[in-house]
């Protein structure tokens, strides 16, 4: 079956975060994308729907055998199993509820920034200290593996994402095995979360950290859903992955005190069927945001050489380096919210603003793919507009 993923519903007053919040601009900024879920998807809902009762769900053994399979075939992971799994509301409350479990307060937990933004409350939030390991950045990111090293001589948690938002890093097997030595090395336990995990494109495959040496596996947990790469976000359903049972109990615990253990009647539906008849609108929904990609930086590379687009191995989020549209005498601190502003008011155009993913993005957009081709090119002419006014206006 063939799938168009250059029709889309209109998303307008329909209460959505990505086109309500901000009326009147054309969104390319949070993570959702605006095409419908696959039909095999929308079957399963509608008739789990039609049922009309829809109680206190409990997780059957089909739940756990779709995942087994999938990540089995796919990904080369096979050992998920009802044993090793503790189902969620979702990613944030998995990995806030893997901190609460690991940690005392005042206990540090390292990120690699700029990262992604949920992360910083859900370590605050826990009353731990957040310790950053900034990437190197050079026109493409790379781990400062000496001050890896460094902070996680520190670190009591290291909270990874894998695949990486918003840099759009897939970590090799390599990196993975280098920071699991290093924490192993330092007793730092690892939280990776991989909700981005099928979003990969040609030449950069995903790597579980699951699948990495046991002794590595056993310090840590895996923070997997369907949501991000089938557009589910709003059904919210996740699950955390623990190869130690003795972890696995402390998740149990933890996600029970979090109040956040009992999951969503369609989530339950929603991954059965994404993960037994997704496969191939996923496929081709990954196909459609490649060529999107490569849109994106061949035009930009045509139209407005003076910004690096950076190139995209994974996720549907692009980050851009906007620096060289700093006017004489601008400082750089506030200047992504400044210059996010005024796209917003002069070209309509709202992206997420680099600053949010911590001080390392200071200086980025970060742009949502995940549309039609056609209102993604919408939003680059706009956003060449927008950058060029901006760096011709005098700053004050």
């Amino acid at each position: 079956m063939t799938y168009n993923f250059d029709q889309c519903p209109d998303r307008r007053g329909t209460e959505s975060v990505k086109w309500d919040l901000y009326p009147g601009t054309l969104p390319l900024w949070v993570a959702d994308m605006d095409f419908k879920v696959a039909p095999e998807i929308q079957a399963a809902l509608q008739k789990r729907l039609e049922h009309g009762v829809f109680g206190y769900e409990l997780v059957p053994d089909s739940y756990f055998e779709a995942m087994h399979k999938w990540f089995a075939q796919r990904h080369g992971w096979d050992d998920i199993d009802r044993r090793n799994i503790v189902p969620t509301t979702g990613v944030i409350a998995a990995y806030s509820a893997a901190i609460k479990a690991m940690t005392v307060p005042g206990d540090k937990v390292m990120v690699m920034t700029p990262c992604y933004n949920a992360f910083f409350p859900a370590i605050r939030n826990n009353k731990c200290v957040q310790l950053d390991n900034p990437l190197k950045y050079d026109g493409h990111y790379i781990v400062d593996w000496d001050d890896f090293e460094k902070k996680a001589a520190e670190a009591k948690v290291l909270l990874l994402c894998n695949p990486h938002n918003p840099a759009g890093r897939v970590w090799t097997r390599e990196e993975l095995l280098l920071m699991a030595r290093i924490c192993r090395q330092h007793n730092v336990f690892v939280i990776s979360d991989e909700i981005h995990c099928e979003l990969t494109y040609p030449g950069h495959d995903y790597t579980p950290w699951a699948t990495l040496p046991e002794e590595y596996v056993l310090n840590s947990v895996s923070c997997i859903s369907p949501t991000k790469a089938f557009n589910l976000a709003g059904i919210q359903i996740a699950n955390i992955y623990a190869k130690d049972p003795a972890v696995l109990s402390k998740m149990d615990r933890a996600i029970n005190d979090n109040e956040c253990c009992d999951v969503n009647v369609f989530g339950v539906t929603a991954l059965k069927a994404a993960y037994t008849a997704g496969g191939e609108w996923l496929d081709q929904l990954r196909e459609y945001l490649y060529h999107n990609a490569r849109t994106v930086s061949c035009f930009l590379e045509d139209e407005l050489p003076a910004v690096n687009v950076l190139p995209l191995e994974g996720t549907y989020l692009m980050w851009i380096d906007c620096r060289t549209a700093l006017r004489e005498g601008e400082p750089l601190e506030g200047f992504s919210e400044r210059f996010g502003k005024f796209l917003q008011e002069k070209v309509q155009l709202t992206l997420s603003t680099g600053s949010i993913y911590g001080a390392a993005g200071e200086g980025f957009m970060r742009v949502n793919i995940a549309c039609p081709r056609s209102r993604l090119l919408d939003g680059m002419q706009r956003f060449i507009v927008g950058f060029e006014a901006y760096k011709s206006t005098p700053w004050q």
